[in-house]
């Protein structure tokens, strides 16, 4: 463990000079490091699937951003469709208190290559131009795109724990400061995959996984994931948090989403300013069908993860697999691949650092269950105590940054 107290003790200023390869850590003092404004990622969600799209539409979708600039750009999605995706309008805004209201002044006509509209290839994402819209640490921005001929599906991530809205008539109302013509409201995001953001942020940090990291058994409209109570500890540290897990997502093969192996690019190591990645996943392949129940095989996921992040400069924290007695795909067999991956975690020497979240959400008077204080009733993910002891467990991996005032 030295050599990694070590290693954690290094990082804001290597992250902060150009061609420095990255070290994981964030132990330096708030505001000890300026460089000059550069992007970086503020929000993500990463594609889960498709949804029947709806033509003529406008979505109104509203994101928390971890950290703040002064230039807002926006990534968009038809990385999962079979069909060319037309942009009619996407607009840019902080919102206005509650609901879809913009608040005035702040709504912004969003560009590609200086053009309002624009056709997305299947298969493919695309990112805006810069946006001059000076945005604070946790802003809730609304993005806002228009499809006026979407008649394929529409990339979106299906579990926001956020509640957004949609104009079914929404010609020339992507520019509307008010919120009036979205009548309807949607539990998911739709066609947004990012905000990167122009500022002071010196990286981000990918949490990347599956539903404990997307957030379910948390509070809905109340960002208590694990990710933003982290995002909340390492604002003042100049780092942005980006949640790129899915819900039914998987290790080692296609679940909801492509597997791990397979989205990592497009949802981590290309991320704008990625310097850590922070992975926790791998539950899904041990309850799931068909048996993956080779610890070997975790193994040698978590090593090629591992590898290819390291090729980009980013370090990576490995986060132990937590406790699932109770819950109805539990097997005593399935505890035991369990346990062995999560040795290989712990002392495998595959990962940086190691957040060791099963240590600290088990029930110690049982360990193979979650905490009762910890657990939402589905004996699987976790409540908003929960979230925050896990998002507290990765921040320590980080490099023991006070939480004082910023949690």
């Amino acid at each position: 463990m030295g050599k990694v107290k070590r290693v954690l003790t290094v990082l804001l200023l290597a992250l902060a000079l150009p061609g420095t390869r990255a070290t994981v850590g964030v132990a330096a003092a708030p505001g000890a490091v300026h460089t000059a404004p550069r992007w970086s990622g503020s929000w993500e969600s990463a594609p889960s699937g498709t949804s029947a799209a709806k033509p003529g539409a406008a979505f109104r979708n509203v994101v928390r951003l971890s950290i703040g600039g002064t230039a807002v750009r926006v990534r968009l999605s038809n990385r999962l469709g079979t069909a060319p995706l037309r942009l009619g309008a996407v607009t840019v805004a902080l919102r206005r208190a509650q609901g879809p209201d913009a608040a005035p002044g702040t709504l912004h006509a969003v560009t590609f290559k200086g053009a309002r509209t624009t056709t997305v290839p299947a298969g493919r994402d695309i990112v805006s131009d810069r946006v001059p819209l000076t945005v604070p640490d946790a802003a809730d921005l609304l993005v806002t795109v228009y499809t006026p001929e979407d008649d394929g599906r529409a990339t979106y991530h299906a579990s926001a724990l956020q509640t957004s809205y949609v104009a079914p008539e929404g010609a020339g109302h992507a520019d509307d400061t008010s919120g009036s013509s979205y009548k309807t409201i949607t539990k998911s995001w739709y066609y947004v995959t990012g905000v990167d953001v122009l500022g002071r942020a010196t990286g981000s940090v990918v949490a990347f996984g599956d539903s404990l990291t997307d957030g379910t058994g948390s509070t809905p409209d109340t960002d208590r994931r694990w990710p933003d109570r982290l995002a909340a500890r390492l604002r003042a540290h100049g780092l942005g948090v980006l949640n790129a897990g899915i819900s039914g997502n998987r290790l080692l093969r296609d679940g909801t989403g492509p597997s791990a192996l397979v989205r990592l690019d497009a949802d981590a190591l290309d991320r704008a300013g990625a310097r850590i990645l922070v992975v926790f996943e791998g539950i899904n392949d041990i309850k799931g069908l068909p048996p993956a129940n080779d610890p070997a095989a975790y193994a040698d996921a978590y090593r090629t993860l591992v590898s290819r992040a390291h090729a980009r400069g980013i370090r990576v924290v490995g986060v132990t697999l937590t406790p699932f007695r109770g819950y109805a795909a539990y097997t005593d067999g399935r505890e035991d691949v369990r346990q062995r991956v999560n040795a290989f975690i712990r002392t495998g020497g595959a990962f940086d650092a190691v957040a060791d979240a099963d240590a600290v959400v088990r029930d110690p008077a049982e360990p193979t269950r979650i905490r009762p204080a910890y657990d939402p009733g589905d004996h699987l993910h976790f409540t908003d105590a929960g979230m925050a002891a896990v998002a507290e467990t990765v921040r320590k991996a980080l490099g023991g940054i006070s939480p004082a005032g910023h949690g």
